[in-house]
């Protein structure tokens, strides 16, 4: 006897097995146990975070790396950043001491590449009071051969920042203790109120307000004059290279010729004088038309934005004129019978239609040479200022004995050296935009002078100089000259250039007093 299991081809029934939720494993789910499930989901999260953070692939072979030695790392720290004219090349990947140098290694991608032999790095901070540094990579010369991964970069051609505390630390105790008594006198004078004995030589519209509140209020117009500035300087430059030395030359030229030409310089003078002093007898009218030249010139501001609107077209315009202007010669020969025709028409029998035309034309001809007669005075006592005192200071040159510093070249010279001067320090003439190059003082002889701004916590300025003064040129006076505008400008004396006034004077600079 057999049991039903027991049949030929029957298979035995194992152990009951728990009936598995249908709505997630299914009657029969034979998978794998939901734990390693989660296994499988921290390790692809493990992965995912080691790719975010090491943006790698494990089995991929290192970056192209270099070495740089430095005499100071500062604080330098792996994982800054490298760059190349301010683009992320690569990264800090190792710094370490050897000896009393640092050598950092650093790697750089492909866009970095190549790096040659005579490449320069410097340690850079990345914000204005330290720290955030990043290595800054100039990658050589083409003509220099190319580094290989590894190779070193020598402490000649490494730079690192300065630091804060390096500056500080160079200044000895007086220097520091000056430069702290410096800031703070800086600071109680952009926050201290005016007194109203202060306020009273004020302009209205800074009364009653600090330094530091009248600074802010010149920023309003700050602004629109440093970008017209901004615009001078740059168009100082010209359009080709070397534009603004050619034009340095060639004034040097005109003057040059002017001297050689001076009785018709002196003709043109005495020329401008007489029509000045036409113009000067009509001082009124010229006034009133002085007065009124500022609001034309608001009225007038928005045509000339139209102007300045319509300038490119009207250039556009003029270059394509230039085939028309070469024909013009041919075009006034062509011309020519029609001006043959045109004498005709000014035949005796012809001039009482042109005599018609005039006549109607004569009453506006003389009411402006009436009103001429109005303005040639007022011009001709502007002409007389100029030649009486304007020219003769132009032309005086500083004799005074100060010490030999004096070129003994006339003043209106001295005034173009100084135009030369400004147009230096205002552009750098590259292509960094325009700055102001201002040296610092220094040396070993502690000086001081008063303090003008009368703070009430500094009443002194320190400096540093080469050498104490020994004195100064021109004597600053103890007020300024009286302005009389009731006597003409022609009846002036010149001034007196070489006067007592332009001798050197005793030096406001003095050391301290132990």
């Amino acid at each position: 006897m057999r049991l039903p299991w027991q049949r030929r081809g029957a298979r035995r029934p194992g152990p009951v097995e728990p009936a598995g939720d249908p709505l997630v494993w299914g009657r029969r789910y034979r998978g794998p146990h939901p734990a390693w499930w989660g296994v499988l989901a921290i390790v692809l999260l493990a992965l995912g975070i080691y790719f975010a953070a090491a943006k790698r692939l494990p089995w991929s072979g290192p970056d192209y790396e270099l070495v740089a030695v430095f005499e100071n790392a500062a604080t330098l720290h792996e994982s800054a950043p490298v760059r190349i004219a301010g683009v992320n090349v690569g990264e800090v990947t190792d710094v370490e001491l050897d000896g009393e140098l640092a050598k950092v290694t650093f790697s750089v991608s492909e866009r970095g590449r190549p790096v040659h032999a005579d490449a320069e790095v410097k340690i850079r901070p990345r914000l204005f009071l330290e720290g955030n540094l990043f290595l800054d990579l100039r990658p050589g010369s083409p003509s220099a051969p190319e580094l290989e991964d590894g190779d070193e970069i020598p402490i000649t051609q490494t730079a690192t920042a300065v630091q804060l505390d390096e500056v500080l630390a160079a200044l000895e105790r007086p220097q520091r203790r000056g430069l702290k008594r410096l800031l703070e006198g800086s600071g109680t004078a952009l926050t201290h109120e005016p007194s109203a004995a202060e306020d009273a030589t004020q302009d209205p519209e800074v009364r009653g307000e600090s330094a530091a509140e009248s600074l802010n209020d010149a920023f309003r117009y700050g602004g629109p004059a440093g970008r017209d500035t901004a615009i001078v300087a740059e168009a100082l430059r010209g359009e080709p290279p070397n534009d603004l030395a050619r034009t340095i030359d060639a004034t040097g030229r005109t003057f040059a010729e002017l001297e050689r030409s001076e009785d018709e310089l002196a003709d043109l003078v005495a020329n401008l004088n007489t029509t000045t002093g036409a113009l000067a007898a009509e001082a009124s009218s010229l006034g009133r038309t002085i007065e009124l030249l500022g609001p034309t010139l608001s009225e007038a501001r928005g045509s000339l934005a139209e102007l300045s609107d319509a300038l490119p077209p009207l250039r556009a315009l003029a270059i394509e004129a230039r085939p028309g202007i070469r024909e013009l010669p041919a075009t006034a020969a062509a011309f020519a019978p029609w001006l043959a025709q045109a004498q005709l028409l000014l035949r005796r029998s012809e001039l009482d239609g042109t005599a018609a035309l005039l006549r109607r034309a004569a009453p506006g001809l003389a009411r402006t040479a009436a009103g001429a007669r109005r303005l040639f005075p007022q011009l001709g006592r502007a002409g007389r200022c100029t030649s009486r005192n304007l020219v003769p200071a132009a032309d005086t040159a500083i004799t005074v004995d100060a010490g030999g510093f004096n070129t003994g070249q006339p003043n209106f010279q001295e005034l173009f050296y100084g135009l030369v001067q400004i147009a230096g320090a205002g552009q750098p003439f590259d292509g960094n935009g325009p700055y102001l190059r201002l040296q610092p003082a220094g040396g070993p002889e502690l000086v001081q002078n008063v303090n003008p701004g009368g703070g009430f916590q500094d009443t002194l300025n320190f400096g540093n100089a080469v050498e104490v003064p020994t004195g100064i040129q021109p004597v600053l006076p103890a007020a300024p000259p009286p302005v009389r505008t009731d006597v003409p400008c022609p009846r002036n004396d010149p001034p007196n250039i070489n006067g007592p006034r332009a001798a050197m004077g005793p030096s406001d600079l003095e050391p301290p007093s132990p």
